[in-house]
Parts: structure tokens; sequence; C-alpha cells
């Protein structure tokens, strides 16, 4: 049996007899899923990296997850999407869209509001929808939904790229004049690929490299490789300070950025 490391957390005000007043959030990724406990507005509980296999099947966290909650939000991955204006889109031609998708057996098509422009069409595997699935699927989201929401209330500059990084992964996403004028996923392996895919973006938006602002949240450090590599390329790179729930001090908020941006979706449901 492979042990899991991961990093949790308990205030000391948890229990789950007042669950009836917590937000539970999960974000589910291709092989694990980490979830935090909110209480209003501040953070009371927290944990990552458990198996898929917990949340389907659920032992060590069978009290957590069985409790009942005042609202849950489930963070769905996707494994393609495509991004169709609101004025195009209806769910009666969901089907259309997928198509740009290419779906295949045992994957299953979502789709919801992103903002107040676009809707998102994805397509993620259909056993993490029945892992979830417990869990009430009408509370399923796109994973990113929050975290692009929290940076669009947060009055993004037309120069500034906000990129979060989960392992092999990185999401990147840019506005205009408080519009999302950018947004996609890139599976990387190192540092190297990291500044290409950043700066493949960049030209892309036909930003200057030297004024261009980088914020990152997610897995980073202060001054690690993929902080110190995008800093030979852009005018500042720097961690994302971007508070969302209340958080202890030991907590660095960009680590759960994205997990915490949840408690600000709506709900929305599998088509």
């Amino acid at each position: 049996m492979i042990e899991q490391d991961y990093n949790n957390y308990h205030d000391d005000t948890f229990s789950l007899d007042e669950a009836e007043r917590y937000s539970l959030l999960i974000q589910i990724d291709k092989t694990s899923f980490s979830y935090a406990v909110a209480d209003q507005d501040k953070l009371v509980a927290w944990a990552e990296n458990h198996t898929l296999d917990e949340l389907g099947d659920p032992q060590e966290l069978l009290d957590l997850l069985s409790a009942k909650y005042k609202q849950v939000v489930i963070g769905l991955p996707a494994k393609a999407f495509t991004l169709v204006p609101q004025s195009l889109f209806h769910h009666d031609h969901t089907a259309r869209f997928a198509r740009f998708l290419d779906v295949k057996p045992g994957e299953k098509v979502c789709a919801q509001v992103l903002d107040s422009d676009n809707t998102i069409v994805y397509k993620t595997n259909e056993a993490i929808l029945s892992a979830a699935e417990d869990l009430d699927l009408r509370n399923t989201v796109f994973s990113s939904k929050g975290w692009i929401a929290a940076i669009a209330k947060n009055n993004p500059a037309n120069h500034e790229l906000f990129l979060d990084i989960n392992r092999d992964k990185v999401e990147i996403v840019g506005f205009n004049a408080g519009k999302l004028r950018f947004y996609n996923q890139f599976e990387f392996q190192n540092s190297d690929e990291l500044a290409y895919f950043t700066t493949l973006v960049v030209t892309e938006l036909n930003l200057q490299p030297a004024d261009t602002n980088i914020y990152l949240s997610g897995s980073v450090d202060d001054n690690d490789e993929n902080m110190n590599r995008l800093a030979e390329f852009f005018g500042k790179v720097a961690i994302n300070e971007l508070r969302v729930l209340q958080l202890p001090q030991e907590i660095e908020s960009h680590k759960l950025l994205s997990l915490a941006a949840l408690a600000l979706c709506v709900s929305s449901e599998a088509v």
C-alpha cells in the first residue's frame, strides 16, 4: 500500500457537528483530490493529495465526506475544453461543441457558464464523476472557474498574466480591460518548458516580455527553479498574494488559491 504524503490543517474550532454552517470545497485532478472546509469566509480544515479511491469509497475521510454541509462545491479537471461565447451557446447544442473535444468512451462532457461572456464545454473522466456522485453532481464546476473569477474580481491589468502550477501542469490566464482575454492549460516537464509556454502566450497576446508581470500560485515557492527561470524572461515574476479565505499565518495563501476560490462558484450540472 502506498502511503500518501499531504499537507493538512484543522482549526481548533473545527467540528463536524457544525457541518451545516460549513462549505466543503473539493478539487479533483487526474489521480488525487484536495479539500477545504470553510466557515463562511474562514478556512477551518484543509488537506491535499488524497487518492481518488478515498473519494469514491472513503475510509479515512468517511465522516468528513458524509457530513451534511451548507454547500458542497466539487471542482472537476478538464482533459480538453473549448470556450464558447455566451451569445452562441445553448445547452441543446452542447453535443455539437463536444465534437471539438474528441470525446472517447469513458469520458463525460460538462458545460457551464465560466464568466459573463463565456461558457466552457469540457470533458472529464467518467470514473471521476462516478467517484464524486455521492456528493451530488449538481454542485460540480470546472476546476479553475473560481480561480479565474477571483483574479477577475481583483482588477487585473492588461500586461499581467496569472499562472497556477499543479505538478506537471500550468494554467495561464490573462485579461484585457477586465474581460477574459486568454485561458489555456499546458503540460510541462521542467522550468525550460514552463518558460517556453509562458513566452508563447505572451507572444500570442502581443505583449512585451520586459513589460509583462507574472503572478504565480499553486505548487511554487519563492525563488524556486520555475520562478527563477521565468524571472530571466519577464519584467516581474512574483507570488500571487490574492486571498479568498481567511487563513492561519502558517499557510501560504498561494498554495491553495485555486482550491479556496471554489468558494466563489455557483452550482452547475453535468450534461
